[in-house]
């Protein structure tokens, strides 16, 4: 019997519940699988699915909310997510107005249920506070894409995508560790400048980073936490200057507050170290395409997981599935790997870059 997850959202809504479904039931769920297969023996192995998932399939209108743009990240989360949509012409996309006020977030997704949309992306404020709103959306019959921060409970969300902050960190750690280990550093000083210390997300960075460092027989010095703006970032790095009168690497979590930590290495006239960004902002980028600063690469946790979203959302309400893939179905989780940017590889991933 298939999921109920599955299902395209207009024949959930029509009471295709498991349980419910019949033999005229799963012919309709199939023939609206714009990439399903001839059958096959059944001894026979499983092949991909194929097919071409930008072919137009059943108009659905994908609702959309995330916080509000006051970050560089977050404001390429919303473009992302809307050019990506109006690449598809049997997409109609609903935005609600973006907020950092957890109430208005929830009433928001909730009037986007109430209008019957066909698939819901949500980027939450906080994961935990707005799961009632995704279970409420999924017990709709709206299959809801829970983009980057998670809700507490599979049951409030189809698939989960998002970007990998413990990879981050073990990029970050094994670009330096490999970088110092070929100079023939011994014992060196490595500085992190980390982004909001109670948030999860933060602690994974840092232990990815702490984990990899390990590997080369380093640990992390000096460290300082930020709070993911550019004002944030020069006022804890320039205390970390001060109180590390030798560094010789520094990972900054976030290329937004990497604009502040930049300005403060400037304004101390420190140039004895190499440092690495996070996330891969377009002026992170031209910094290291340049060679003129001691920003030598930066870790990726792409904006451009929000053109996945819709992508995804898109394939969900329309029943079909990832085209390269076996399976019939998107699946419920996809993490997103941290690539490492450097001078040498840099133009290949300056299309995806954000501006802080």
């Amino acid at each position: 019997m298939p999921d109920p997850r599955n299902l395209p959202g207009a024949l959930r809504r029509r009471g295709f519940l498991a349980g419910a479904l019949g033999v005229g039931a799963g012919a309709a769920l199939t023939a609206c699988t714009s990439n399903a297969a001839p059958s096959a023996p059944a001894n026979a192995p499983a092949a991909a699915a194929g097919g071409d998932n930008a072919t137009p399939g059943t108009p659905v209108t994908i609702g959309f909310s995330a916080p509000a743009a006051d970050h560089g990240w977050i404001a390429a989360i919303a473009n992302n997510a809307q050019a990506q949509a109006q690449a598809y012409s049997d997409v109609t996309f609903e935005a609600v107005n973006p907020t950092n006020d957890i109430t208005q977030q929830i009433a928001a997704v909730q009037t986007l249920i109430n209008r019957n949309v066909d698939a819901l992306v949500i980027l939450p404020n906080d994961g935990s506070q707005l799961t009632s709103v995704g279970r409420a959306a999924m017990q709709a019959g709206i299959p809801v894409i829970n983009l980057d921060r998670i809700f507490d409970s599979p049951l409030a969300y189809r698939t989960w995508i998002g970007g990998d902050n413990y990879g981050m960190g073990v990029s970050a750690g094994n670009y330096i560790g490999e970088r110092l280990k070929a100079a023939g550093v011994a014992n060196p000083v490595i500085g992190e400048i980390a982004g909001i210390d109670n948030l999860p997300l933060t602690q994974s960075r840092s232990q990815g980073f702490a984990d990899a460092l390990g590997t080369y027989g380093f640990r992390v010095g000096p460290r300082q936490a930020a709070d993911f703006t550019a004002q944030g970032g020069q006022r804890v790095t320039a205390n970390l200057l001060q109180a590390a009168p030798r560094l010789d690497a520094v990972w900054n979590h976030d290329d937004d507050q990497g604009i502040g930590v930049l300005a403060a290495i400037n304004q101390a006239g420190r140039n004895e170290f190499f440092m690495v960004g996070g996330a891969g902002s377009a002026n992170a980028m031209r910094d290291i395409q340049a060679d003129n600063t001691v920003l030598k690469a930066t870790v990726t946790y792409s904006p451009s997981m929000a053109s996945s979203a819709v992508a995804l959302a898109r394939l969900v309400a329309q029943g079909r599935g990832m085209g390269d893939l076996a399976e019939q179905e998107v699946p419920a989780s996809i993490t997103l790997a941290s690539a490492t940017i450097t001078r040498e590889n840099v133009a290949t991933y300056m299309p995806l870059g954000f501006e802080s």
